[in-house]
């Protein structure tokens, strides 16, 4: 990896429900839950917030969304409604990479992001430009740097350095501002070990 890349942090929120169930009983997964918030950070590898944008995705399968997901992301009803379909959305996040005008890798806390994002994108035929980039798992970058195996969510780890969870808990952007307190806690010489090439 360079030296002093740019990280973009992204944070997805998802439609889901109580229980983790959909009305229809089925167990929800990233193959029937859909984006409705993408909270991006970019900054240096010291945590020093550079430019941060919160992108929301109108759902079509599911457009109302459940008491519990309103709730658990702050994301309201009619706020949702008015947010652009995912096809949409994904060209104002590429315009807003495009502005960034550099190289960087993009992390996120552990996988289900990634994953997530390639599902939604293959599913609505709307490419983002930041699969095109290396994904980092901070997770298990974090995990390796403090031998950690247990308590490794996001609170966990804030809580290991000390550090206050700042905003709403599960609000993609505040979620993504406060992943970016960790990047200063990790051994960056470990990062290949956790990078998921693109592409791959």
């Amino acid at each position: 990896m360079p030296m002093t890349p740019k990280v973009l942090i992204v944070d997805v929120e998802s439609t889901c429900w109580e229980g983790s169930m959909l009305p229809d009983g089925r167990g929800q997964g990233v193959e029937n839950m859909e984006i409705i918030e993408l909270g991006c950070v970019m900054c240096d590898r010291s945590g020093q917030l550079l430019d941060s944008a919160s992108f929301l995705v109108k759902p079509i399968d599911h457009p109302s969304l459940s008491d519990f997901c309103q709730s658990l992301t702050g994301i309201s009803q009619q706020t949702i409604s008015e947010a652009t379909p995912f096809k949409d959305t994904i060209q104002r996040l590429n315009d807003w990479i495009g502005v960034q005008n550099s190289s960087f890798i993009w992390a996120s806390w552990g996988n289900y992001d990634r994953l997530h994002l390639e599902a939604d994108s293959s599913k609505r035929n709307a490419t983002p430009e930041l699969l095109r980039y290396d994904h980092l798992n901070l997770r298990k970058l974090w995990r390796l740097t403090t031998k950690q195996r247990k308590k490794n969510s996001l609170r966990d780890a804030l809580n290991y350095h000390a550090f206050s969870f700042e905003g709403h808990q599960h609000s993609g952007l505040d979620d993504a501002k406060n992943t970016a307190k960790l990047l200063s806690c990790v051994d960056w010489t470990r990062a290949d070990e956790a990078l998921t090439r693109a592409g791959e």
